[in-house]
């Protein structure tokens, strides 16, 4: 959350300044040692960003993706810098306000797209791409029939995964047994960010949780209630 804060004070510090230019327009001094800083900036930052952003996704980290993000909102603010420059040499003094405006609405845009990862993850959410990824991946043991209820949450970055899978009723429960375990592989080796996933059997019969629920019955003096 930190971080996405910071990108927005980015976004809004890029805003003010360049409306300032605008309103007041000045100079740039040294313009050939600002166009080699500004090249230099967005090289760094550039291959800071995809490294932080490759390895985010690979460990399933949010932050780390949010911050990487911020390393490329530096790199295209270095970027603009040399476009602004390259501008104003060009004897368009107004050029370098006017690119800040536009890096501002790109550093919003960026503000957008990481909020709504961070957030989400906040909440408890999990992107639905993974939801997919998990049904794909049981359906790799033929003798999963149906795959229903999917259920996943991020701890730290971290993902648990609770699915209900449907098999033959003809099938041993030893051999269900045994095809838990190989989805349970199965969905370690296609998620690399997964730390465990709890698998429930049902017969394809009586597939899914509506299956589960107990009607309505009355026990030990107690109301008439049930169990969904």
């Amino acid at each position: 959350m930190v971080i996405v804060f910071i990108i927005l004070f980015s976004a809004i510090v890029a805003g003010y300044e360049s409306i300032d230019r605008l309103l007041h327009p000045r100079g740039i001094e040294y313009l050939w040692a600002v166009m080699a800083a500004s090249v230099i900036g967005f090289l760094g930052n550039e291959m800071v960003a995809v490294f932080r952003i490759k390895v985010g996704k690979e460990i399933g980290s949010a932050a780390l993706i949010a911050d990487g993000y911020h390393a490329r909102v530096d790199g295209w603010t270095s970027l603009a810098v040399l476009v602004g420059s390259l501008g104003v040499w060009l004897g368009y003094p107004l050029a370098d306000p006017f690119v800040g405006l536009l890096i501002t609405i790109a550093i919003l845009g960026i503000v957008w797209q990481s909020a709504k990862a961070v957030f989400t993850r906040l909440l408890d959410g999990v992107e639905p791409e993974i939801i997919h990824e998990i049904r794909h991946a049981a359906h790799h043991i033929p003798e999963v029939l149906e795959v229903t209820e999917v259920r996943a949450r991020w701890i730290g970055h971290r993902l648990h995964a609770e699915l209900n899978i449907a098999v033959s009723p003809e099938l041993s429960v030893e051999r269900g047994h045994e095809i838990a375990k190989e989805v349970r592989h199965q969905l370690l080796h296609h998620l690399s960010y997964l730390a465990n996933a709890t698998i429930h059997i049902d017969p394809v019969n009586a597939s899914g949780e509506e299956h589960h629920d107990i009607a309505e019955h009355v026990h030990d003096n107690l109301l008439a209630h049930s169990h969904l």
